[in-house]
């Protein structure tokens, strides 16, 4: 696992793309460029609960693919409120914390497996 990251099971994501180090980074890379959080928030700003539901499932499948292990239980935390018809906003600011701790944590991964 790489030096000092915790929100990242780099050794699974590796796992995943065969110890591709350089597909790795990449795929971290386009990543970062991943609108759904964005999505999410302004469903949630509209009261559109269904594409918030729907951005929140994607995003959650997405970080799985990638191994980026706490978003990825935060966004299932609230992809369940959503799907119960419910919005918790301490869950959404733990959901974006969370996220903008992986990009920083994805940055060093990637700059240590480009």
């Amino acid at each position: 696992m790489a030096d000092n990251i915790v929100y990242i099971n780099t050794d699974e994501g590796l796992k995943r793309v065969m110890n591709n180090k350089k597909l790795f980074s990449t795929l971290l890379s386009k990543f970062k460029n991943d609108t759904n959080l964005e999505k999410i928030e302004a469903a949630i700003g509209e009261a559109d609960m269904e594409s918030a539901k729907n951005a929140a499932h994607t995003l959650k499948g997405l970080v799985a693919n990638l191994s980026l292990t706490e978003l990825f239980k935060q966004v299932q935390e609230l992809e369940l409120q959503l799907k119960a018809g419910e919005f918790n906003a301490a869950q959404f600011e733990l959901v974006k914390n969370t996220h903008a701790q992986t990009l920083i944590e994805v940055d060093k991964v990637i700059a240590q497996y480009a």
